[in-house]
Order: C-alpha cells, then structure tokens, then sequence
C-alpha cells in the first residue's frame, strides 16, 4: 500500500510537471508565431516602398541601373518590349537572371538587365515555311493529345511566335503546360 501511494505521487508530480510543460511550449509557439507575423508584415511594407520607389523611376535610370523590379502583372515579354523596344530580348532577361522558370515571375523580384542588342524577328523564306495544314481560322480551338502552343500559333495566325498571345489571352500560368480538351481562346 505504501508503495502505491509513493507511485500515486511520483504521477501527480509528473502531471504536474506536464502541465507546466505544455504552458511553457505553448508559450513559445506563440512568440514564434508572432515574431513571424512581424517579420512578414515588415516585409510586405519594405516591398510596397520598393515597388512604389520603382514605379516612380523612369526607364532611362532602369536601364542605367540595368535591374529592374518585378511589378504586378510583368511578365519578361513586357519588359524585353519596354526596355528593348523587342519582346524577344525576354531570353536575354531569363539568361542573365539565372530565372529557373522564366514563366513565373514575383512581384518584387530583382531582374539583371543585360546590355544587349534589341532583337527582331527571324523571318524565313517562302520556301523554307512549311505547308501549314489544318489551319485554325476560328476565335477559339479545342485542344488535342501532342499540341503545343507554338504549333497553334502556327496553324492560326502563321507565326510562331504569337504563342505568347495566345498564353496571355488564357491567362496560362505555365505554358508549356496544355492539356488536351481544353478550350483556348485565339486574340484576333
């Protein structure tokens, strides 16, 4: 008996000690979510001055600082147009930023303008432009099984290169993404 009532002890001490352990961790999950709280919250107000501060530059002091800040709704074919005057310099904005996927961008984002000169499109010859069957003449296309938008573009509007139209009008987060059965919507 009285070896219960050491063991019915040593438990209301252990509970005890539980308790206390609980509140003290509790206690320190708290401070932590705070002090993260904080730091996003300051973070955010640095990145609004930032991008207010940016706005405010004109494109002569962002070229002569050759970087340039991520705004809402950039996307590198924009800026290679502003800065370049050529959309098709955006390789060069994606090569020299080390971006790993070109086709996302973060408001806020530091991008290395690199001193380059404009692009233009590559234009073939007639004989060299393959035959394009099954052209798209409609506003819209439904897409099949081994489509690309490069290939869409092609068949619709008879340049590659306006996949980025079509991306842009569909709001495609990644484009080499498509999936079959999916509707686009072709800019005419």
């Amino acid at each position: 008996m009285a070896r219960t009532k050491k063991s019915d002890n040593i438990l209301s001490q252990i509970k005890l000690g539980e308790s206390y352990t609980s509140l003290f961790l509790g206690a320190v999950i708290v401070v932590i979510a705070l002090i993260l709280v904080f730091s996003f919250l300051r973070g955010k107000t640095t990145q609004n001055e930032d991008t207010q501060s940016t706005s405010t530059q004109t494109e002569e002091s962002i070229t002569e600082t050759r970087s340039y800040t991520v705004k809402e709704g950039d996307d590198l074919w924009n800026i290679a147009e502003r800065l370049y005057g050529s959309g098709y310099n955006w390789v060069d904005i994606a090569s020299a930023s080390k971006l790993e996927n070109p086709g996302i961008l973060y408001v806020g984002t530091k991008l290395t303008i690199p001193n380059v000169q404009p692009k233009e499109a590559t234009k073939t010859s007639a004989q060299e432009t393959p035959k394009v069957t099954n052209t798209i003449t409609g506003a819209s296309y439904t897409i099949v099984s081994g489509d690309y938008l490069w290939d869409i573009a092609i068949r619709a509007y008879g340049d590659g290169y306006r996949w980025v139209d079509i991306a842009k009008a569909n709001k495609l987060e990644n484009p080499d993404i498509i999936h079959p059965g999916n509707v686009l919507k072709l800019p005419r």
